[in-house]
C-alpha cells in the first residue's frame, strides 16, 4: 500500500523490502500519476520512493523558479529520509534530467538509471512546443489548453482508436488535472541542459524511447543513449504517455533491467 507521511505530504512510498528505486516524474505530472503501473507492478520486489515537484500533488507551489539541482537533491534527500542509502533512479520526461543530475551530484548513492521519454536539452522544435505549452497554460481558455496537451502528448495511434466520447472524456480529465505548478515546471523544461552530465554517468543505464512521441521525440532519446557510456536503448510503441499507452511493455522493460542491475538494500 502507499505510505504518505502526514508530516511530508509531497512523497509516496511503496513496498517494504527489496532494492531501492527512486521515482522522478515529468512536468505537470506527479509520482502516482506518472508511475501508477510501476507502483503496482514492482511493489513486491522494490522499495519505491518518490516526491512530487513543487506545485504538483500535495506539494506547495514554489516561491521562485524551479532549479534542476534542487529537485535532484530533494529527491535524494527524501530517499535517505525513508531509509534508502543506495537506489536506482527512474526518470520520466523532465524526470530524466532530474535522475541524471541526481546521479552526477550523488554518485555514491545512485546505482542505476532508467530514463523514459527523456531529453538532455530541448531541440529548437521542442523549444517552440514549450513556448506554445506555456502560452496555453497561461491562457483564459482551459478547454483549448487541454485539447492541445492531449493532441501533443498522446500518440496518434492511441488517440485514433478512441471514440468521440472517449476522447472528450480524456480532454475533460486533462483540463481538470493541470496542477498549480504546471507553468513553473514547463518553464524548467525549456531551460534544461544536461549534455555535459552525460559522459559522467558510470552506472548501468537504460534509455527507453517512446517511439511515436511527438512531444519529446526519439531524436532526444537517441541523444541521451549516445551520450551516456554503455547505455542500453529500447523502444516501446507509445506516445509521450507510456503509463497509459503501453503500461505493460513499459513495466516489463523496467522490471527486467532493474532485476539485472539494481543493488540489494
Amino acid at each position: 500500500m502507499t505510505s504518505t507521511s502526514a508530516a511530508a505530504p509531497d512523497r509516496v512510498v511503496r513496498g517494504t523490502s527489496g532494492s531501492g528505486l527512486l521515482l522522478a516524474h515529468g512536468a505537470t505530472g506527479s509520482v502516482e500519476g506518472n508511475y501508477g503501473p510501476l507502483l503496482n507492478g514492482l511493489a513486491g520486489r522494490y522499495r519505491m520512493v518518490g516526491t512530487d515537484y513543487p506545485g504538483s500533488g500535495r506539494s506547495p507551489v514554489a516561491d521562485g523558479p524551479l532549479e534542476l539541482d534542487a529537485l535532484a537533491d530533494r529527491l535524494v534527500a527524501v530517499a535517505v529520509e525513508e531509509g534508502l542509502e543506495t537506489f536506482a533512479v527512474s526518470g520520466y520526461s523532465l524526470g530524466g534530467a532530474v535522475a541524471v543530475r541526481a546521479a552526477v551530484r550523488h554518485p555514491e548513492r545512485v546505482t542505476a538509471l532508467v530514463l523514459t521519454a527523456a531529453f538532455a536539452r530541448p531541440s529548437a522544435r521542442m523549444g517552440v512546443l514549450v513556448d506554445d505549452w506555456l502560452r496555453h497554460l497561461r491562457s483564459d481558455d482551459p478547454e483549448a489548453a487541454a485539447r492541445w496537451m492531449v493532441l501533443q502528448a498522446a500518440g496518434a495511434p492511441f488517440l485514433d482508436r478512441m471514440t468521440g466520447a472517449e476522447l472528450a472524456a480524456v480532454i475533460d480529465g486533462t483540463r481538470t488535472s493541470v496542477p498549480p505548478g504546471a507553468a513553473d515546471q514547463v518553464e524548467l523544461v525549456g531551460r534544461v541542459d544536461i549534455r555535459a552530465d552525460l559522459e559522467r554517468i558510470t552506472v548501468p543505464t537504460l534509455v527507453i524511447s517512446t517511439a511515436v512521441d511527438a512531444m519529446v521525440t526519439p531524436y532526444h532519446h537517441r541523444q541521451l543513449a549516445d551520450g551516456i557510456p554503455g547505455a542500453r536503448y529500447a523502444e516501446i510503441p507509445s506516445g509521450h504517455l507510456p503509463f497509459v499507452e503501453a503500461p505493460d511493455a513499459w513495466l516489463e522493460l523496467i522490471g527486467a533491467f532493474l532485476d539485472e542491475n539494481a543493488m540489494p538494500l
